[in-house]
């Protein structure tokens, strides 16, 4: 059955497949709801979105994306509280940013009421797929690719664009053993690094498997020049305690602007703690683990929230971070959970309620 809901087309499943996932035994990302939103560029606009059955998508051989990688995503989620409302957080700054990242890779930008009237269409109908267990949420996957033909290495003339949502639990579960690369690099001035393009990823993913074979979990990237500053955290944001200065990178071409990461900053300075936004070297925080004056490492993400780093290695040894009962990682991450799980005052401004009725 299609009908017309605030101009978006909506074309409902027959049957829901809901009652065929274990909402207690979840995994990230493996299960997908019953609808996705899709909107085409054709002849230099963005046609009416559509919210259709969640289906497999047919492309030509020739299509653009599969030659010259043009396509960037987004990460959110959406959450349930004890009334069963549901809330966003800060979802207009995923939709600038996945236009920041489209610009940069020369694809259309979106625009914002297709993507937040499409967003919320898409949420009224799945809402049932939001998991209510400790800790869970609706991912939700926006991202936008070439699906223009041709061998010939330019932008594309058609795009498509889709957000897809996964029930899923909480991505990483304690904390984690990091290796400080040295040799390989995430991105690189004058580059895409601050953009959520996929072949960012894709790079990746080969120094993370080298590290992974040396028992570690993820990779600490360093910049491209000497491998002197400590940037990001696998796909995180990183920030560094020495003693109770609170440490993060500053953005640049090199390194992605967090929504967790700004959330982060805001809601430190509004304990009274000390941030500083700066470059961190490998050498200080070698030096301060050695010291005794390093007190946490965390990475930062939409998925992972806040995931603690346990221990990291470099040049062959492995440095252990202490425990810290009052951790700033563990205040941090029941702050903005809190605020998106609808159970605390959000001073900020950044819930955003979705109607469901």
């Amino acid at each position: 059955m299609q009908t017309v809901s605030n101009s978006i087309i909506v074309e409902k499943v027959k049957d829901s497949k809901i009652d065929k996932v274990d909402f207690n035994n979840l995994s990230f990302g493996k299960y997908f709801t019953d609808h996705m939103m899709v909107c085409n560029y054709k002849n230099g606009a963005w046609e009416v979105p559509k919210i259709v059955p969640y289906q497999p998508i047919t492309l030509d051989p020739s299509a653009k994306i599969f030659h010259y990688g043009q396509s960037v995503f987004e990460g959110m989620k959406a959450y349930k509280d004890n009334d069963q409302n549901v809330w966003l957080f800060r979802p207009l700054e995923n939709q600038k940013r996945i236009n920041i990242s489209s610009k940069r890779l020369a694809m259309p930008e979106f625009p914002e009421d297709y993507f937040m009237d499409g967003l919320k269409a898409l949420l009224k109908l799945d809402h049932k797929w939001i998991p209510t267990a400790e800790g869970s949420s609706l991912y939700i996957r926006p991202f936008v690719f070439a699906s223009g033909c041709g061998f010939h290495a330019s932008p594309s003339e058609e795009y498509k664009f889709i957000i897809a949502c996964s029930p899923s639990t909480s991505y990483f579960a304690g904390k984690v053993k990091v290796l400080i690369e040295e040799k390989y690099s995430r991105s690189a001035n004058g580059g895409v690094g601050f953009a959520k393009a996929g072949g960012n990823y894709a790079g990746q993913f080969y120094p993370t498997q080298l590290a992974v074979e040396k028992g570690y979990n993820q990779v600490i990237w360093t910049d491209d020049n000497n491998h002197e500053y400590i940037e990001e955290a696998g796909a995180m944001n990183i920030f560094v305690r020495i003693n109770d200065t609170l440490i993060t990178s500053p953005t640049s071409d090199r390194i992605l602007d967090g929504i967790t990461r700004k959330s982060i900053i805001d809601i430190a300075k509004d304990e009274n703690i000390n941030v500083k936004v700066r470059k961190i070297t490998v050498k200080e925080v070698v030096e301060a683990s050695k010291n005794g004056n390093l007190k946490e490492m965390f990475g930062a993400g939409t998925a992972a929230v806040i995931s603690p780093i346990a221990t990291f290695g470099y040049q062959g040894k492995d440095y252990d971070l202490p425990e810290i009962k009052d951790s700033y990682a563990s205040l941090l991450k029941k702050r903005i959970t809190d605020i998106q799980y609808n159970k605390a005052e959000d001073k900020f401004g950044w819930r955003y309620q979705v109607d469901i009725k």
